[in-house]
């Protein structure tokens, strides 16, 4: 509330000049509360300030410092030289401990001293930011008035841009939660819903993505009667151009599995599919696997995935030989297929870098203890597989394991 001087000496003229005055701030409120309506930018707010308080209100010099994560900056200024950023925020640290408005002519810390008045300004009873004025001249039975004029005008200003930046962030979160939706729903599109039970290859598989939608991807594809193509792969990033961009891999993948006997040719097309779509943005580390069942032989090729682990009898052999990661060169510098035959029992288990790293948990499995998990387990059913390994080192290790999307891949030849 404004409250109005009262003097036997106050003549009519003053009165006026007193009404006009108010006047004017009122409609420097309205005016400015027009523009938050409009959604004008803080630059054309701040801009309205310095007009109201320099030209209408005289003065001479301001800083306005506002708090952000502990510290201070200048949200808006004029008058007077340029300042120190060192020195302004030692300036800040001297002030910050005022609680109300205070007139600093004759206070000892002559960082503080250059200036006339300090104002806070409060939302929510926290004090969110202050505001320096220097060269103010102002009769003093006004001065008061003015002072908390200045306090409400820019605490306006603050508020609305702080529920602006609060209600940017609602609708930005909105989007995201849209956006994990909708790629988790593309994402489920790909995972394949029944895989081999029966027959001369059984598959079993577990994905567990992280925070609804990730960047795992699996596929098993028969192409013929009696051959068979896998692939596991982790794509970077996450959201819906992941998922398209797996969407986009399955689809080149199962149309150049039918046509394409070259494994090292399939991969270079799937590199330059995704160099193409990514501008070189995105990667994907994939494993792809073609099994023939007729001569047992295991033709791969391994773009810089975690390497499957292959069991044959007592033996154990990773799965290495290939390529480096797809997406990330125009053209790969090198391709080698490898080759492994098959007798009946063996199995490969597949996987993601989500089963063995954790880094928010800070868990790393070694190669030695996943192959120990894996012997000891090798004669379960592959779904059984599965389960009992990722059981295991979330025991041994008391985590989770959702820091990353996990996907085990367990093939067992017959």
């Amino acid at each position: 509330m404004v409250h109005f001087p009262v003097s036997g000496q106050t003549d009519e003229g003053e009165l006026i000049s007193l009404l006009l005055k108010r006047q004017a701030e009122l409609n420097s409120l309205l005016e400015v509360t027009q523009a938050i309506n409009r959604n004008s930018q803080p630059t054309v707010l701040f801009e309205m300030l310095q007009v109201i308080l320099n030209v209408h209100l005289k003065i001479g010099k301001m800083r306005l410092l506002v708090r952000e994560k502990g510290h201070f900056y200048c949200a808006t200024r004029f008058g007077g030289p340029k300042d120190n950023p060192i020195i302004l925020q030692r300036t800040c640290l001297v002030l910050q401990e005022i609680n109300g408005i205070q007139e600093l002519k004759s206070h000892p810390n002559p960082l503080v001293s250059i200036y006339d008045y300090f104002v806070p300004i409060f939302h929510k009873e926290d004090s969110q930011a202050f505001v320096l004025l220097g060269d103010f001249t102002v009769k003093p039975e006004l001065i008061n008035n003015d002072l908390s004029f200045i306090q409400t005008l820019i605490n306006v200003i603050l508020v609305a841009l702080e529920n602006k930046k609060l209600f940017k962030e609602s609708v930005q979160r909105e989007l995201m939660l849209r956006d994990m939706e909708l790629a988790g729903e593309v994402q489920n599109m790909l995972i394949p819903q029944h895989l081999p039970k029966t027959g001369s290859v059984v598959v079993g598989a577990m994905y567990l993505p992280n925070q609804n939608i990730g960047g795992d991807y699996f596929d098993f594809i028969k192409i013929s009667p009696y051959e068979s193509m896998w692939c596991i792969a982790d794509v970077s990033g996450k959201g819906v151009s992941a998922a398209l961009l797996m969407a986009n891999l399955q689809a080149s993948l199962r149309a150049w599995a039918t046509v394409e006997d070259d494994m090292s040719k399939i991969v270079s097309k799937l590199n330059e599919i995704v160099v193409s779509n990514t501008n070189g943005e995105r990667f994907i580390t994939l494993f792809l696997g073609r099994y023939n069942d007729i001569s047992r032989e295991l033709q791969y090729v391994n773009a810089g995935h975690n390497s499957p682990i292959l069991i044959i009898g007592d033996e154990i052999k990773f799965l290495k030989e290939g390529t480096t990661i797809i997406g990330a060169f125009d053209q790969l510098p090198f391709i080698k297929t490898g080759i492994e035959i098959l007798p009946p029992g063996s199995l490969i288990f597949n996987y993601t870098d989500g089963l063995v790293e954790s880094d928010l948990e800070d868990v790393f499995i070694t190669d030695e203890e996943l192959v120990q998990y894996l012997v000891k387990y090798k004669n379960l059913p592959v779904d059984d597989i599965n389960k009992k390994i990722l059981g295991n080192i979330k025991s041994a290790h008391k985590a989770e394991m959702n820091s990353d999307d996990v996907t085990l891949l367990s093939i067992r030849v017959l």
